[in-house]
């Protein structure tokens, strides 16, 4: 009986994800439409008839080579044709053309640059620099896109990787916060409120309330959003007037 041979254009045609299992010493792949494999793995699709493209098992699904029985049968035992796709579909590896690849970590490079573009200035102008030339500093820096990461997990290496490692000047941007509690509290908290800030621009005392405008390192809100909810009790209040980079630029 001859060969079925899938036409391989009708498949690079129709934006084809490709699963691939090692099984019995065989690799054997199914030819899924592309984002319904993630979507089959966490339930949120349960029709095979809409995951699969084709229905069937190849051994190289490019080539439209489909898979011997016997060899469906030595590798998965007797399981109907629907099982063993289900079990591909579960253990096996989704595959990534190269082109493919190239193309997402491009998008995912350039995302990363754009995060960090909103995150970071140019220390001496306090103005963010363009997406472009952060992107020339990450490949100067020999900074590496991990693919199976999303974009903004990767910005706090990025720039860390930058500072050290690139000729670019880059520094966070600073956050213009404004902190305010009773005095009584003031009186007590100055101190440690003020020494998280780069500058303080305004430092008011009345008799009811002190209120101070400062610029800090966005790692230092954490810390005195902390400080606030333990010492005051509810009664002290910090509002983000903006980013500096912003306000400059």
């Amino acid at each position: 009986m001859p060969q079925i041979q899938q036409p391989s254009n009708q498949i690079k045609l129709t934006n084809v994800s490709i699963v691939r299992l090692k099984k019995g010493g065989k690799r054997f792949e199914i030819a899924c439409y592309k984002n319904k494999v993630q979507e089959w793995r966490t339930g949120v699709e349960t029709n095979l008839d809409d995951v699969l493209q084709i229905s069937n098992v190849f051994v190289n699904v490019a080539k439209g080579e489909v898979a011997k029985s016997g060899d469906l049968q030595k590798a998965f035992g007797k399981l109907e044709l629907d099982d063993v796709v289900k079990e591909i579909l579960k253990k096996g590896e989704v595959q990534v053309g190269e082109k493919e690849r190239d193309h997402d970590l491009t998008s995912l490079r350039k995302e990363i640059a754009t995060l960090v573009g909103e995150k970071c200035v140019d220390p001496s102008t306090q103005c963010p620099y363009p997406v472009g030339m952060i992107e020339k500093a990450m490949a100067e820096a020999g900074f590496s896109v991990k693919q199976n990461k999303t974009a903004k997990s990767q910005v706090s290496e990025c720039i860390k990787q930058l500072q050290t490692h690139s000729s670019l000047p880059i520094q966070r941007a600073r956050m213009r916060i404004k902190v305010s509690m009773p005095t009584e509290d003031g009186d007590r908290l100055r101190e440690q409120v003020t020494a998280c800030a780069e500058k303080v621009e305004i430092d008011n005392v009345t008799q009811a309330d002190w209120e101070v405008t400062m610029l800090i390192d966005p790692s230092q809100f954490r810390l005195i959003n902390e400080l606030l909810e333990k010492e005051c009790k509810g009664r002290g209040r910090m509002e983000t007037l903006s980013f500096a980079a912003t306000a400059s630029g």
